[in-house]
């Protein structure tokens, strides 16, 4: 059985990677911050009982995820796949109304998170089939897509954290371990919105779709739900 880790996991993106997963075999890792609150997940997780597994984990907390890894130290995981972040904002996210401590929030859960997640993992990803790192990103962290400029915040964290999954990907490439950054459009969720372009059922279909195509010439890409390429 494959094994799918996942942050997040507690709605939106994150449940539905769990949900679809689940449901096509795999063993599914699923984290949230608070499990017990976790409604929806417990709901899935009943639904799926010998697939999905629910772990706590705060992705600021370094040493909760050491915690985590040390406890999921004989596994061998074909996927991680990390999805917990923020959107701060509206308020404070514009010129001369920035939100410096929100800002620093955003950067430990969007950019911090994701390599910690992978220096804390590697061992297990290595010892895997798959060998994969997939990373939730955003086309609004594309430096040649912003036309609009705002969302000071929300945009450098994840400009932050496409450079640092490029960089991991190329310190990897060695063990064989496939590290991309995944887009995954305007999605209806409690983040995106409700007039998200696409519904969250679409989105994780997609990325589904492009991560069961991933090779090692792919490490490094920045990659939309439907496997177009964004620029940097």
């Amino acid at each position: 059985m494959k094994t799918a880790l996942i942050t997040g996991a507690n709605r939106g993106i994150g449940l539905e990677f769990s949900r679809q997963f689940a449901d096509d075999g795999w063993h599914v890792l699923a984290c949230s911050r608070n499990p017990k609150k976790s409604d929806a997940l417990n709901k899935l997780a009943a639904k799926y009982p010998e697939q999905i597994t629910l772990h706590a984990l705060d992705v600021v907390d370094h040493e909760q995820i050491k915690r985590l890894a040390q406890n999921l130290a004989s596994k061998s995981i074909d996927l991680l796949i990390n999805n917990a972040g923020v959107y701060p904002g509206p308020k404070g996210c514009s010129f001369g109304d920035t939100d410096y401590e929100a800002w620093a929030y955003a950067f430990l859960v969007n950019t911090m998170a994701p390599l910690r997640m992978a220096e804390a993992f590697a061992t297990q990803i290595t010892r895997s089939s798959k060998k994969l790192i997939v990373t939730i990103t955003s086309k609004m962290g594309s430096v040649a897509d912003n036309s609009r400029g705002g969302s000071y915040i929300y945009r450098s964290s994840k400009s932050a954290v496409n450079m640092v999954i490029k960089s991991l990907a190329i310190d990897l490439r060695p063990t064989g371990i496939i590290a991309v950054l995944l887009h995954p459009g305007w999605v209806k969720t409690d983040m995106g919105g409700p007039n998200g372009l696409i519904s969250v059922e679409q989105s994780v279909f997609g990325m589904r779709n492009v991560i069961s195509q991933l090779t090692l010439a792919d490490s490094g890409k920045f990659i939309a739900y439907d496997g177009q390429i964004i620029p940097w």
